[in-house]
């Protein structure tokens, strides 16, 4: 993205920076191109650079313990603070007492809020006339456009002559956006032009020139924006790759999805997000995760179409036993493995350039 940024940017994540409920802080620390980011809040790691706690990799992003104590330090440092975005992703999408309490703190200082969950903060019946006594906007993400502004699937997918490939998951906070991102970024610099379609509120936060927000979305109208999201960026950009960030999985009985992007936006080719060390979904103890083959061969049941790579997550995985995960997966699936966060999205990039050279296959 090109245009300048939209603010600057206070990242509010506390008690989650780090879990799979700081999934939304995580992504804008690793990607901000609609917000300057200044710095992250979360108590536990006050003190702290945001970057090193995530990655071992210090981005010049401190944490605080509270919401004045960052845009104190913002001031003082000339680059004072005109955002809060909400970094948490909690289940259910809703606002903990405390954080609504740091909400109106950050209000009550001047800062514009900006929130993908599913809590529209510009209907509280508390917070939106707060904002309005203090003359900041509250900037709900997830809001769902007007049904007169909502595509229907038309088929217009079959003109698309971009190679589409889909970066799915096994399970939801897989990392399925970064893998998205770093696919790009891999394509780019291999010479490819690349553009990710975002179906989630981070992706958009992040500054995705195409997102959608695909749990928000009336359930007629999913299959039409994702296609019309695809279809926009090749009918703008016709870049050679198109790549379409997934949502949760196909087989999560919390978090079902894919099916949309596989029978929407018709992929030529899947990309797999896995966290080997995971047994069970996220966040529900007793649902066994169902093995990777088995979730290999549903994806490529549905959609005709090849599972190419599978990526890790290397949550909870020591060097020995993320590089013993990727060879046990390398040989249950005879497929490409590599963690893109640690290896780079090279062995990825490869597999995908075969596709690249020949004839569009025609739409099922």
């Amino acid at each position: 993205m090109s245009e300048p940024f939209e603010g600057n940017a206070i990242v509010y994540c506390e008690g989650a920076f780090g879990t799979t409920n700081g999934k939304t802080a995580h992504g804008l620390v690793r990607r901000s191109q609609r917000y300057r980011l200044l710095s992250v809040i979360d108590s536990r790691h006050a003190g702290k650079d945001a970057g090193a706690v995530l990655d071992g990799v210090h981005k010049g992003l401190p944490v605080y313990a509270d919401v004045r104590s960052a845009v104190g330090e913002a001031k003082r440092a000339g680059t004072p603070a005109t955002h809060l975005v909400i970094g948490i992703a909690p289940d259910g999408g809703r606002l903990s007492q405390r954080a609504r309490r740091d909400v109106e703190a950050a209000i009550r200082l001047g800062l514009s809020i900006v929130s993908g969950l599913h809590d529209f903060l510009s209907e509280d019946p508390v917070i939106a006339p707060l904002a309005v006594e203090h003359g900041v906007q509250l900037i709900d993400v997830r809001k769902t456009p007007p049904r007169s502004a909502l595509h229907a699937w038309t088929g217009k997918i079959r003109d698309v002559t971009s190679l589409k490939v889909a970066v799915l998951g096994t399970d939801s906070a897989v990392g399925k956006r970064t893998t998205a991102w770093m696919l790009v970024d891999g394509l780019r610099e291999a010479g490819h032009s690349a553009e990710l379609i975002g179906t989630g509120q981070t992706a958009w936060l992040q500054g995705a020139r195409y997102a959608i927000m695909l749990d928000s979305l009336i359930s007629d109208f999913m299959a039409g924006e994702i296609e019309h999201a695809v279809w926009s960026a090749w009918h703008d950009l016709h870049p050679e790759v198109i790549i379409v960030e997934g949502q949760g999985s196909l087989m999560n009985p919390a978090y079902p999805g894919g099916y949309e992007i596989l029978a929407a936006a018709r992929p030529d080719a899947v990309v797999l997000q896995d966290a080997p060390a995971r047994k069970e979904y996220d966040g529900f103890p007793g649902s066994p995760m169902d093995p990777i083959e088995k979730q290999i061969q549903a994806i490529e049941l549905v959609s005709s179409r090849p599972v190419v790579a599978v990526t890790i997550n290397h949550e909870n995985l020591n060097e020995t036993e993320l590089n013993a995960a990727c060879e046990q997966i390398r040989q249950r699936t005879s497929l490409p493995v590599c963690d893109v966060l640690r290896d780079g999205p090279h062995a990825v990039v490869k597999a995908l350039e075969p596709l690249l050279i020949r004839q569009p296959v025609p739409c099922r």
